[in-house]
């Protein structure tokens, strides 16, 4: 299918650049002595993801460790609630640890046991990429430190007691908002000094090339059964498909296996307590380009140009640009990308689980309430969401700020 001039038959081939680039967004903007480092990541990432041995032993552990293929549940009650449109969801709260985030952790963790590294570093917000990741790092035998700004270890103690069983050292960072973007400072800083002995896994389509293509690849498999999954089930495609935008790696999973078909995809964003600067998170719909963390993307900036304070319910999502390729996908108008705020996000939040049993994740609610928006303005079709976690690490927070509704 062609976009514009965008081929999507070959699209995930081409894209990125041979120098990490989605258009103009993206490229590896570092200092020099890091950019060794992540030469030789993406030399050997090129070199094993062609690797038989490497594909054969990701698939038996996506298999045999994680449980996937993650089923699609048709949401029968909800779909009533909403009109004429069936809704379902793609179950990634039923992967291993409860998330999305394994499929890249454990394809990046064993890209650290080829290259010979003994410790793999990350941050988190909502914690689930920390648990994954720790997980990752007790299957393989790492050592792992996670970096979680102050305020997320207070709102996600679950899964830092999670991180800390598994035998990871949960750094707190405790710098400015003290939130997702100053925990990804300080474990780019402990990178730096010590990248000939680790490796940094990121947490999602965000950081230095090769990162948002890298962890692009390891999230497909979820938009790659899907499609297989959704075809099987009702005989055709979704008329759309949702997901929710923080940094952008379920998005991105899920959309690869959509991206060259005649799908509307949406992307959901944070818009928190509203438009204004500081209270949501919504870079792609409030933001402009800019440079941050090692990439260049769409982000949202203070007066001085520098990504500014941002704000979500959800830990996952408060970061203050989306990852490269989500800004081209935007510009080209292949994907579109839209908000709701916290309101609608609880509320989505307890439908779901009062409805259909699924407690789901509040980054994942960010998706459920906007498909259940967009259901309530289509006359008849389906639609996809990408559930992209269970909500087990938000249900004391909830409940303490919001109670039982």
């Amino acid at each position: 299918m062609k976009y514009g001039d965008i081929d999507f038959d070959t699209y995930l081939k081409t894209h990125p650049d041979k120098n990490g680039y989605f258009g103009k967004y993206g490229g590896a903007y570092i200092p020099d002595d890091l950019k060794k480092a992540m030469d030789e990541i993406t030399e050997a990432y090129f070199t094993i993801c062609k690797s038989s041995k490497f594909i054969s032993e990701l698939r038996r552990i996506r298999k045999e460790f994680q449980g996937r293929p993650t089923p699609i549940s048709y949401l029968e009650r909800l779909s009533a609630k909403v009109g004429h449109v069936q809704l379902y969801v793609k179950r990634e709260d039923l992967n291993h640890t409860g998330a999305h985030k394994l499929n890249h952790c454990m394809g990046e963790a064993l890209l650290a046991k080829y290259m010979g590294k003994k410790k793999i570093i990350a941050e988190t917000g909502a914690g689930q990429h920390g648990v994954a990741l720790a997980t990752a790092a007790a299957y393989f035998g790492l050592e792992c430190d996670i970096y979680m700004g102050a305020v997320d270890i207070k709102k996600q103690a679950p899964n830092v007691a999670r991180m800390k069983i598994l035998g990871a050292n949960v750094v707190e960072v405790t710098d400015g908002l003290q939130t997702l973007k100053e925990a990804v400072d300080a474990a780019f800083a402990a990178y730096l000094n010590d990248y000939k002995n680790c490796i940094y896994c990121i947490g999602s389509v965000v950081g230095p090339h090769p990162f948002p293509m890298m962890v692009r690849d390891f999230q497909s498999v979820v938009g790659i059964e899907a499609r297989e999954q959704f075809i099987e089930m009702t005989g055709e495609l979704p008329d759309a498909v949702v997901a929710c935008v923080g940094g952008g790696s379920n998005s991105m999973g899920i959309f690869a296996g959509f991206l060259n078909d005649p799908v509307e995809i949406y992307g959901v964003e944070p818009l928190g307590r509203g438009p204004k600067l500081g209270d949501h998170a919504a870079s792609l719909t409030y933001g402009s380009e800019g440079i941050m963390h090692g990439f260049n993307s769409i982000m949202l900036k203070d007066e001085n140009g520098d990504p500014a304070p941002v704000y979500s319910v959800a830990s996952g999502l408060d970061y203050p640009a989306a990852g490269p390729e989500h800004a081209y996908l935007h510009d080209i108008g292949r994907v579109k990308y839209g908000v709701v705020d916290d309101e609608e996000t609880i509320d989505a939040f307890f439908t779901l689980s009062r409805l259909e049993g699924i407690i789901p994740a509040i980054e994942s609610s960010h998706a459920v309430a906007y498909a259940m928006k967009l259901a309530k303005e289509m006359d008849t079709g389906s639609i996809l969401i990408n559930l992209s976690g269970r909500g087990d690490k938000d249900m004391d927070y909830i409940i303490k700020k919001y109670g039982i509704r």
